[in-house]
């Protein structure tokens, strides 16, 4: 297994829903200290890691939170019914394992008498193979919360599993921030690991407000138009290079940080792609909007099948991207 399947296993299998990020940000530090100089953890719970600088102030950030979903009510017969934490689609929830943060796990299933097309997420519940009530109520409470479980796996140089949104990002400035831990660089360099970014893009506005920096990095994951009939046609593909984020619906990127991105890439021969998503947002958007304003870029690892329990990417464009990542944040004066 490659050393970024390596990663993703130990940061993706860790529980952290929006609001819930503990464990992944006690994991990250861990990984983290050997390449920083100090660690710092805000109110909203944002991870703040620092290689200290006295050149410009550059925060790259990658938000550690996942969706998931919420225990809302439980039946007589012990059938839990919930919310979405995040974005949600159905027709990725049907029969999927989810498991709670005590370690209960439970298949979610659906109203049969209700048709398909019909389905809302009101139809849904989890079956933890309880008594009754009394017998569920052992196990998970109203507003407890759980996340996809499902195995991940590193096949012919492709990742696949739960959460590569966004962990596969924290992946990404983990591997840049060992590539900087020696590097020559007078940048004062602040990597954020944000929390609530799939409800709202809560964190990053918070951690740029406090460190007030003079270009801000989002890295996270991009839809593909790799696929058979794309409804929506992108000019990104899996396993071709990390993305360069031009625009979304959110926020239009500085264009000199966007060419200084592409720059970058050049430098150190990495092939990217120009990203254009047509829907959604990142946390790029909340950081450029901090205090005056702040110029702002993202870089973008392009992955299929986002939101669901089966995500895909190329560990090739996570590397890509790292060293990327690297080379901006030494080169920037």
């Amino acid at each position: 297994m490659s050393k970024v399947f390596d990663l993703w296993n130990e940061v993706g299998g860790t529980f952290g829903p929006s609001g819930r990020e503990d464990a992944v940000r006690e994991t990250i530090a861990a990984i983290a200290g050997e390449y920083i100089d100090d660690i710092t953890t805000d109110a909203l719970g944002n991870l703040i890691c620092r290689k200290k600088g006295s050149g410009k102030k550059l925060l790259f950030a990658a938000h550690m939170d996942s969706i998931g979903v919420v225990a809302t009510w439980i039946d007589d017969k012990g059938f839990i019914r919930f919310s979405q934490v995040g974005g949600l689609f159905k027709g990725d929830l049907i029969n999927i394992t989810v498991r709670f943060a005590n370690g209960t796990r439970g298949v979610i299933s659906y109203e049969e008498k209700t048709p398909f097309k019909d389905l809302t997420l009101d139809n849904l519940f989890i079956d933890i193979g309880a008594k009754d009530k009394a017998d569920a109520e052992k196990c998970v409470q109203i507003g407890d919360f759980a996340v996809f479980d499902v195995p991940r796996f590193e096949q012919n140089g492709v990742l696949c599993g739960p959460y590569l949104d966004n962990r596969i990002g924290c992946v990404t400035l983990l591997l840049a921030m060992e590539q900087l831990a020696e590097a020559e660089t007078e940048n004062d360099l602040y990597f954020v690991f944000t929390a609530q970014e799939e409800v709202g893009l809560r964190g990053a506005g918070a951690a740029a407000f406090s460190v007030e920096p003079d270009v801000a990095i989002a890295v996270d994951v991009t839809d593909t138009g790799d696929l058979p009939e794309r409804k929506t046609p992108m000019a990104v593909d899996m396993g071709k290079g990390p993305a360069v984020k031009v625009m979304d619906r959110s926020v239009i990127c500085t264009p000199a940080v966007c060419a200084a991105l592409e720059q970058a890439g050049q430098e150190c021969g990495i092939t990217t792609q120009r990203e254009i998503l047509p829907f959604g947002g990142t946390d790029t958007a909340a950081l450029q909007k901090t205090r005056a304003g702040v110029q702002v870029g993202a870089v973008s690892i392009p992955t299929r099948y986002i939101h669901s329990p089966s995500e895909m990417c190329a560990a090739s464009d996570v590397e890509g991207a790292a060293k990327l990542l690297a080379k901006f944040a030494a080169g920037q004066n």
